[in-house]
């Protein structure tokens, strides 16, 4: 019998539903490109935290069901789209997904039911669905709740700026008609 190896990267989630297996890992944010692509910030100690707690819950007249109840916490620098600053957003996922055999299975049950539910494989990369988690929690539109640097407002229009608004042509059309004259001469 060879040793149960608990890499998150090549897990067995039966063997992990079976045994009960609780994992946690702390890895660099750089460790995960997806999730590090678009830092503006780069931040040394910054880094993504997971818990991941396998099980089987017995249903009755059937086989038990396996679930993962994932626990991660990243903090990620991005751009603020008001003031342009760097942001840092402290990003929390929380979340049970129940394994099914198959593709097939998790696309009919994922379809008529709330939960989320995963095909488990031979080969399970955790690392991958929580950094899949974090981009999930990612705002659509990073922005501080109140910018450190005041924003810039319109300027008022000079006094010279306005004489020339007013020797502006009153009729906007004036020139297109001049052409059209020109033309037709």
């Amino acid at each position: 019998m060879k040793p149960r190896s608990d890499d998150p990267r090549k897990l067995d989630v039966a063997r992990a539903a079976v045994d009960g297996a609780v994992l946690t890992g702390r890895c660099p944010l750089s460790a995960l490109e997806r999730l590090a692509d678009g830092t503006v910030l780069a931040d040394d100690e910054s880094a993504v935290a997971w818990t991941a707690r396998f099980e089987r819950r017995p249903v009755r007249g059937g086989e038990p069901e396996v679930w993962l109840a994932l626990h991660a916490q990243a903090r990620v620098w991005r751009e603020c789209q008001r003031c342009l600053q760097p942001v840092a957003l402290d990003l929390a996922v929380d979340r049970s997904l129940r394994f099914v055999a198959d593709e097939a299975t998790a696309a009919a049950l994922d379809a008529e039911s709330e939960e989320d539910v995963l095909a488990m494989g031979r080969r399970f990369d955790l690392v991958e669905l929580v950094e899949d988690e974090l981009l999930l929690a990612l705002p659509l539109v990073p922005m501080h709740d109140t910018c450190p640097v005041p924003l810039g407002l319109p300027e008022a229009p000079s006094a010279a700026d306005e004489d020339a608004a007013s020797e502006a042509p009153a009729r906007p059309f004036a020139a297109l008609a001049a052409l059209k004259r020109r033309r037709s001469s």
